[in-house]
This record gives C-alpha cells, structure tokens and sequence, in this order.
C-alpha cells in the first residue's frame, strides 16, 4: 500500500474527540454490521459474470525455461503466466502441464481479475482458480480496499480466505482506520466481507470488537445488524440505536431499530418497505411501554400505499397515528416532524379517462394540541367523491367541467352534505407576442344541514369554553355566473445582465373578475379560507380557498414581470410587479377587509444573477398602513463544491413573525468544514432555531459533529448532539446528521464523495 498523496494528520481537536468516541463504542460489541441502501428498488443489473477461462491457453515466459513441455516445465528469472485475465509475475515457477497449476516463490506478483497480490510464494490451479498465497499483501478493484495476512486461500474464482489478515480502504502502508480479524471472507461474486474475530482500530485506538462482522464490497444491500448509533437529546437523554436490517428481497427490505433512550426507556419499531412495477408503500411502527416520563405506553403509526389495478384504477392510502399530542416533539429530532399536529388518515381510489378521472375519498385528521396555542380540528370528509373533465381546442374552445360531493362531519361543529358544480368555458386567442382569454363558469352549490347542537367554543380550538347552541338544519343552494377575462402582451429586446448577451422581456398583464354578489353569512364552512395573497393568487377568480366561500368580484388585476433569459433558454433573472383594484368593495368576508379599494401591492425579484450568486425578494406593501406587512429577502452565494452561504430575512406582521437567518457549510482549513444555521427571532431577541457543527474529511474516512436547536411546541425547544464517524467501505457509527444538515443548510452537500477534500 502507499501512502496518499495529502497526509492525513488529524488535529489535536479531532484527535481527542474520536478518542472520547473510540471510549463511548468499546462497550458496544455488535455481531454483525451490514450496509443498507437507503430504498429497496428493483434488481438491477448484476455484475458482469467473469468468462470462463478454463479452456483458454497458458502463456508462458521466462528467461530459462528446462524440464518436459508434456508433464512440467521450470521457468527461472522475470517468469509471466498469463491465463486469461490472471497474471503471475515471480522470480521462479514450475508449471505442473497435467494438473494445470503453478507453484512459483520469490517476489510474486498477482492480478487475478482485476485484484492484485503480492507475496512470497503462490500455489495456484488456473483452470478453477484454487490456491494459495503467503505473506501477501491485496488490493481489491471493486472498492480500491487493500491490506496483509499471514496467507490467503483461494477457494473459487470469486472468494477468498484471509488468515491473520488486516482490511482498510486507507491509502498508504499506517493506515488511518483498519479491520484486523482472524479470518476474512472476501465474496466479490457476492459483494459481501464476513470477519471473525474481529477488531476495529481508528488511529491507533479499538473502537469495535466482535465475533463477526460482514460488510459490503460495494453498494449492494444485505440482511444484518446495521451500525449502531447514539446521540444525546434534552427530552431523551443519551440514545443508543441498534438496528437490524432483513434484505427480504430486491424491491422489499424491513428494519427493526431497538432503541435505548436512557430518560425514557426502550423504544421497538420497525419499518417495512417495499416497491413493485404497479405499487409502492411503507409502514412504520414505533412503540415505547411505560414511558419513564410520562408513566405511559406510548406509539407512533405512519403507513403509505399506492397502487395501480389497472392501467385506468389506482388506490392509495396514508395512515398516521400518535398515542398523544407530545409524541412527534418528545422523539423527533427533526424541525418538520416535531412541529406536527394534523395527523392525516385519508383513503383514496381514482379512475382516469381519456379526459376525465372520477375519485371517492375519505379522510380525518388526529390533531395534537399545543396547550398555548390550540387548534381546531379539520373537518373529516366521509366521503368525497368527485369528477373532473377538460378538453382543449374544440373548435377553439377549451371547456372544463369540476363536480364534487362530499359528507363533512365533525364531532362538535355544523355536519352536513354539500354538492358543487362548476363548468367552465373559455375562447383563447394567442399570438406570437399576445394571448386574450375570454372565460364564462357557473359555481352551482348546495348544502343540506344536519339537525345538532353544536359547541361554539370548538370553533376556536376551545371545547366547552362557549355555550352549545342548537342548529335546526335544513338545505341551502347558491349559484353564481363567473366571468373573467384574461390578457397579456410579451416585448422582447436584446440586452445584457451582468455582461453576458441576454433577451430580456416586458410583460405587461390584465385579469378582470366579474362575479354577482350573494349572501353567503347563513351558509357553513366546511373548508374555506382567506387566501394568501401570491402572485398565483392575483390571478385566481376566488379570493378564497375551498367551495364554501366565494367572493363577489368587479375587479381588474395588473402586472407587470420581465424576465433575463440566457440564449439557451434558462432564464436568469425574474422581477415582477402586481396590484389588485376592487371597482365595488367586497362584501363576501371571513375577515375585514384592510382595503375596500385595492389589495396590498406585490414586488418579486428571483433569480441566479449569476454562476455563484442566488437573489430571492418578495414584498407584499399595505397601502392603507402604508407598511411593509410580509417581505422575505435572501441571497445564496455558493462559489464552489462544498462552499455554500445563505442569508435570509423574513417579515409577516399579521402573524408578528420577524426572523433573520443565516447557514453555511464552509470549508476554514485543509480538510475542516464548518456548519451552521442559525435562525433569529428579531422581536423575542433570541434564537429560534439553530444547528452548528464540524466536519473533516480524510482519506478515508469522515468525522461530523452537530449540536441542534429545535422548537417543539410554543416556548419550548429540544436539543440535540450528534456524533458520526463514517469509515469508507465499511461502516458509519453513531447518529446521522445529514437529514438535518440537508434541511437546514440549503445547499448543503455531503462532503464524503470522491476527489474532493
């Protein structure tokens, strides 16, 4: 082995850390690691199978040649034996005609199959590939792994038994990290090593020891314990994870992680995961029994499904279910997962036509609850089924036609039934630098209530805080004519952006929205909402989400956007400009109205002004607060692989949300990179959110330490701390951190990846 061509030298820092590691791991003894994929697909291509060599003829070569070219011949000085793709180089052999095989000593040299061996002497039939080598040294070409035994035997072509033996994937001859085992069963047919008696050395220190380990020799996947992981979290405390992994199949694979959580207990889980031509899904289930905190059994249940009956018939599931509202923030160490609270349950069966698909679903919701901040729980939808129809270009004309009806219960609010028709029908003229679309639908709504009594305070996430009323029921119907017309004018002009030769575009835009008025205070609501105001938005005839609500409109949409597009087609640079102004002033409102005249003004500046330089600006300005109310402004520069810097601020003065935040992955010395994401609450003067961390990588290995901040609930936070030390080839011990850098750190990318320090 030779040494690489940048040492390896760790600091005193790193030193002392994966030495505490080294300390934390000793105790572990797992009797196997394997290495999982991160999906079960379908098989792919296997390794090209190895020729038959058997009939293929020797060559021989030396300097003197004696002896009966009919039963032995004896080569001296600079011999080669060529068989096919197995070349032996040594200072003497004897070729054995009958038996087929070579014995040769003294400076052996081996390639066999695009692996290489050195040795002192060498035992080998060439017709199956049998032998033996002693005191070698190999290198494997499948992962470049290398190392030395007292001997290595030869059982087939494709394996081989290493005594006393030593396995890295380190370059140079005092590797950083090595496997040392009695036997080493080297499979390449399999892509599978098997250890006994095996221990792990990491600079010098043992970190593992066990009677058995397999790991793989390439990516393929396996069937055994996974590498043990550990951190430490505030609500948890320290964490032990040990995985084991059933390879089932190609396309289906199942983990159980038993896991120690030393405040809580002993959490099971298992995830099953499987893949098809026509269907695809995954189940997990987790479970902790009397938990240590709460005196409580506790679980989690996630399952997904898809799948196809036919080519026109599909169905689908997602299946979410927690024992209690606290599960997603006491076990999470994710900002996503651990903020939670609609868990979804929704069952789902499509059909699809030529030009239309039908669909009946049904779903509810768990809702976990924030004491400080409750919510009130979605109406379930028991069932919904629908039907969407569109054509394009008949006789000029596209038509589209949505109809829906769905049973809406909930256990304290209105119930009832609701039925929606709304066909559409528009003329499009479009030119090479226009487009004028005229467009005509009908909203035809009906409702038919329930008879209930009904608790007020539910509304507002406070069950029994108001008085119940009565609800007498009865049908309800709305039907309102929409029309709208759409317009728009494309310039272009030769320009530049920045020096290099660009088109840029002028874009001017007009959406008129004329819809009647009609009392709607009397009808329920199901699913409306006030929408956020977007430029999507701006162009959308309701101003509502839903089919409870919709809006009487005289009202003309303009906007303005101009675009930077690059002579291939990528476009640049984006800025635009939009307002909306109200002829009458609406009357159809789940909230006030801040403006009867005009809608808040929106500004929009995005793009990659540059090869290294991201802009992103929106502004959403009250007229009537003659104010700011929403901005959000960021910039990414990423100068290089491996070098990313993010800066962002936001502002929502409804929600009184004011943050500044920034991240970086950045390397600050030979091999060292710093992580860190840090989000600042402006008017609490304190820190949202934050991740900070380190990373180094060596040859052959790659060490990640990250502290993480996260908000489980309101004024609560969990910490956590993860260790990783990634040993190329062979396995990762401790917690993985790279979710969390990959969604924290936008930009963030692994630095374990080949020619790049």
């Amino acid at each position: 082995m030779t040494r690489s061509s940048v040492p390896s030298r760790s600091p005193f820092l790193l030193c002392a850390l994966t030495r505490a590691v080294a300390a934390t791991l000793a105790f572990v003894a797992m009797p196997a690691l394997v290495h999982a994929q991160s999906q079960p697909k379908p098989p792919k291509s296997p390794r090209p199978p190895r020729i038959d060599e058997s009939t293929a003829p020797v060559n021989l070569q030396a300097e003197q040649m004696s002896g009966r070219p009919d039963r032995e011949i004896i080569m001296e000085r600079d011999v080669e034996i060529t068989r096919g793709s197995t070349v032996l180089r040594a200072d003497r052999a004897t070729y054995h005609v009958v038996e087929d095989q070579v014995n040769a000593n003294g400076n052996v040299r081996m390639d066999r199959y695009g692996d290489r061996y050195t040795g002192d002497e060498v035992e080998l039939k060439m017709d199956s590939g049998q032998g033996f080598i002693t005191n070698p040294t190999y290198r494997l070409q499948t992962n470049n792994a290398q190392g030395k035994a007292q001997r290595i035997d030869f059982a087939s072509q494709e394996e081989a038994v290493v005594t006393e033996g030593t396995y890295s994937t380190c370059e140079g001859p005092d590797p950083d990290w090595y496997l040392k085992a009695r036997t080493l069963d080297l499979d390449t047919g399999r892509d599978i090593g098997t250890a006994k008696r095996t221990i792990v050395y990491f600079k010098g220190v043992p970190i593992l020891g066990t009677p058995s380990m397999s790991f793989p020799l390439s990516d393929a996947r396996k069937s055994g314990l996974l590498p043990p992981t550990f951190g430490t979290s505030s609500k948890g405390g320290f964490e032990i994870l040990a995985p084991y992994y059933f390879n089932i199949a190609p396309n289906r694979d199942l983990t159980v992680y038993p896991k120690i959580i030393t405040k809580r207990g002993l959490q099971l889980g298992g995830d099953f995961r499987y893949l098809g031509d026509t269907y695809r899904g995954e189940t997990r289930i987790e479970g902790l029994a009397n938990d240590q905190q709460t005196k409580t059994n506790r679980y989690a249940v996630t399952s997904t499904h898809f799948q196809n009956l036919t080519p026109a018939l599909s169905y689908s599931w997602d299946l979410n279910k927690a024992s209690d509202d606290n599960y997603p923030s006491d076990f999470s160490h994710t900002i996503t997962t651990s903020a939670q609270r609609l868990l979804l349950r929704n069952v789902n069966v499509n059909y699809v036509g030529n030009f239309w698909n039908t669909s009946i679903r049904s779903s509810n919701y768990q809702v976990l609850q924030d004491p400080a901040t409750p919510i009130t729980r979605p109406y379930d939808r028991l069932p919904q089924i629908s039907f969407n129809a569109a054509r394009q270009d008949m006789a000029g004309f596209d038509w589209s036609i949505d109809t829906e009806a769905t049973r809406f219960y909930h256990p304290d609010l209105q119930r009832g039934d609701r039925a929606v028709l709304n066909p559409k029908l528009s003329y499009p003229l479009i030119g090479p630098g226009y487009f004028f679309t005229p467009r005509v639908s009908l909203h035809a709504t009906r409702y038919h209530l329930e008879a209930q009594s009904i608790d007020a305070g539910a509304a507002a996430g406070r069950p029994g805080s108001v008085p119940v009323t009565r609800s007498n029921g009865g049908d309800l119907s709305r039907v309102l004519p929409i029309f709208s017309l759409d317009s728009g004018l494309v310039f272009e002009r030769e320009s530049r952006l920045l020096g290099p030769a660009m088109t840029q575009t002028l874009e001017p835009r007009l959406f008129y929205v004329r819809t009647p008025y009609k009392d709607q205070s009397l009808f329920p609501n199901f699913d409306s909402a006030d929408a956020d105001l977007s430029f999507a938005q701006l162009f959308s005839e309701n101003r509502f989400i839903g089919n409870d609500r919709i809006s009487d409109a005289n009202q003309l949409t303009a906007a303005v956007t101009s675009r930077f597009i690059e002579a291939s087609g990528a476009e640049r640079l984006r800025m635009a400009l939009g307002q909306r102004f109200y002829f009458t002033a609406p009357k159809v409102t789940l909230n006030p109205v801040a403006n009867p005249s005009r809608s808040d003004l929106l500004a929009s500046l995005t793009g990659q002004v540059t090869a290294s330089i991201a802009l992103d600006g929106n502004i959403q300005y009250s007229e009537s607060a003659s104010q700011v109310v929403r901005s959000n402004y960021g910039v990414r520069w990423q100068p290089a692989p491996k070098k990313v810097l993010n800066v962002l601020y936001r502002r929502d003065v409804p929600n009184k949300l004011e943050q500044a935040e920034f991240s970086t992955q950045w390397p600050f010395a030979q091999r060292w990179y710093g992580l860190a994401r840090v989000n600042y609450s402006l008017p609490d003067r304190k820190i949202a959110e934050g991740l900070a961390g380190l990373e180094y990588k060596a040859d052959c290995w790659v060490f990640r330490m990250v502290g993480q901040r996260t908000p489980t609930a309101t004024n609560q936070t969990a910490s956590s701390l993860f260790f990783q030390l990634e040993l190329n080839g062979l396995t990762r011990l401790g917690s993985n951190p790279n979710d969390a850098l990959r969604s924290g750190i936008p930009g963030y990318q692994s630095i374990n990846q080949a020619g790049n320090l």
